[in-house]
């Protein structure tokens, strides 16, 4: 079972069996054909539409398409969100980002932020070189910088606290 979300609030529920997929309870019957790269040919209810998949954010488990040229974002969570959300323990309740850790031993080639400074989650905050490899950390959540516990060039071990929130 999914639920299917859009950015105005309309919610579906999509059930996918074996041998059928129902969209509320209702069978959903079409014909879906890729013509290209994240593109598709869809029929149902005699129309045809074009279906483009723009961007996809797994994690997030957020989507945009394009469908006859009208962009969608749709959101969609599985059986194991929904439970959350009814346990009350969903991404949105999950506790704030308070510290970011190194990931692995290396050396700190550069500091992206300031203490003070608001981050989104995804932002670029420092770079870590590790195995001859520069690795990007990127803050885990939104937060505000409240201090660098490392300096450019220092040597850092793995589960080190690099920045508090």
């Amino acid at each position: 079972m999914l639920q299917v979300k859009t950015a105005n609030d309309k919610i579906w529920q999509v059930d996918i069996q074996k041998d059928a997929i129902l969209l509320n309870e209702t069978p959903f019957n079409w014909d879906i054909t890729p013509i290209g790269t994240n593109t598709y040919h869809i029929i149902h209810n005699y129309k045809s539409y074009t279906a483009e998949l723009v961007q996809a954010d797994y994690q997030a488990k957020a989507f945009t398409f394009k469908i006859n040229g009208v962009t969608h974002t749709l959101t969609v969570k599985d059986q194991f969100d929904l439970l959350l959300d009814k346990l009350g323990m969903s991404n949105a309740n999950a506790q704030k980002v308070n510290d970011v850790k190194a990931p692995m031993p290396g050396l700190i080639l550069e500091i992206k932020v300031q203490p003070g400074q608001e981050v989104k989650k995804g932002d670029p905050i420092m770079i870590l070189e590790a195995m001859k490899m520069e690795n990007i950390l990127k803050s885990p959540g939104d937060g505000i910088v409240k201090e660098i516990k490392v300096a450019v060039k220092q040597n850092v071990e793995k589960n080190q606290v690099l920045i508090l929130f």
